[in-house]
């Protein structure tokens, strides 16, 4: 087994599930690793996936895909109660992410943080201004105590006097906090640009109220991105949408690559946006899971602070560094999420997603372990 030293020596990677590197480190297979760095829905995919992936190797494989994906986009619009016009799906969340910061090279973007690394990679890549724009984490009794509003980002209007644009998450990632949709309409008036990531959205018992998707129609500087790939344990297949106005998503359209979404990803996902039952068992597995996680680690893991949120993930603190107690995981074959890759967060953080009680069960022995082993942790 590799001296603990070796493992994660490589720098860390921008996003979870990266479950191979780790293989790499270990010399064995990727299936031999149990990822809590990845946020997916633990039980997945869904059968009628599976089902329409079968059928689609017969019929969807040989012929090109139709480059407008008109029945996705029906498909999309429909959940929202919009025309098909104000939807563009794409491969996945993280390629529309890239447009959409096409669209922000002449605007000043805030990027709060701690926040996912890939926004300031797309607005890299076309030479966008950016600055960081910090979050307060309040500790209160080993719990964050944020408010109901995203209140730092709503006094940015002030920091930069020209065109600006602010890029949230919701729920935010990594600290897993729910914004409610009157805080975020309440900035609407305040930027150029309003970008939202609600990737994790939904996953989250009763969280489709606080979508400020509805409000796209009434506001051009309004972008929301969702993920597909989350809820339905479908990352391989990479399929995501943008909700904006047709004349933006019409710009995107004409420069991107010609058949950008491969045509099982299209049937996959045409059958997966109509499986109700399934994002009802991923609510109730949440609501179940996700306190239960919470509680065990705040009783049994006192080293640790959990960082309560609405997402199927939760965000840990300790006063010491963690990268031992990752390190030493990753040689028990358990992968958490890295959050040096986050900025705003260090060695003091780790992320993990919220999965199945026996694994999760799993995770809390290995940490009790880990803190026992560890001599860093022995005080």
């Amino acid at each position: 087994m590799p001296h603990a030293d070796s493992i994660q020596a490589e720098a860390p990677p921008r996003h979870g599930g990266n479950v191979h590197q780790l293989a790499r480190q270990l010399n064995c297979h990727p299936q031999q690793i149990l990822d809590f760095s990845a946020s997916l829905v633990p039980f997945g995919p869904p059968p009628s996936l599976r089902r329409a992936l079968r059928q689609a190797l017969n019929h969807h494989v040989v012929p090109y895909p139709d480059p407008s994906y008109q029945h996705l986009r029906e498909a999309i619009a429909q959940i929202h109660g919009l025309d098909p016009d104000w939807i563009l799906p794409g491969n996945g969340a993280t390629e529309l992410i890239t447009w959409v910061a096409r669209d922000c090279q002449f605007f000043h973007n805030l990027l709060p943080t701690p926040g996912f690394a890939d926004y300031q990679r797309a607005l890299n890549t076309w030479g966008a201004p950016s600055q960081f724009l910090p979050l307060q984490l309040h500790w209160c009794g080993g719990a964050q105590n944020w408010g109901d509003t995203l209140a730092q980002p709503m006094a940015a209007q002030n920091l930069h006097h020209g065109p600006s644009a602010l890029w949230i998450t919701n729920p935010h990632n990594p600290t897993g906090q729910l914004w409610h949709r009157d805080s975020l309409a309440a900035l609407l008036h305040h930027y150029h640009l309003l970008v939202v990531d609600e990737a994790f959205l939904p996953l989250v018992p009763g969280g489709e109220v606080h979508s400020i998707i509805p409000l796209v129609p009434q506001f051009k500087n309004l972008v929301v991105i969702r993920s597909l790939t989350k809820l339905f344990s479908m990352a391989g297949l990479r399929l995501g949408y943008a909700v904006a106005s047709p004349d933006r998503l019409e710009r995107w359209r004409r420069c991107r690559d010609p058949w950008p979404i491969n045509g099982l990803a299209v049937h996959g996902g045409m059958a997966v946006l109509k499986d109700h039952r399934w994002q009802q068992r991923v609510w109730q597995w949440l609501e179940q899971e996700g306190p239960w996680l919470t509680h065990q680690l705040s009783t049994h893991c006192k080293i640790l602070q959990v960082c309560p949120g609405a997402a199927n993930y939760r965000l840990l603190y300790s006063h010491q560094s963690l990268l031992p107690l990752q390190q030493w995981l990753a040689q028990q074959r358990i992968l958490v999420r890295d959050c040096r890759s986050f900025v705003g967060l260090d060695d003091h953080w780790l992320r993990i997603a919220i999965r199945e009680r026996t694994q999760n069960r799993r995770l809390l022995t290995a940490l009790a372990a880990g803190f026992t082993q560890l001599e860093c942790y022995s005080s």
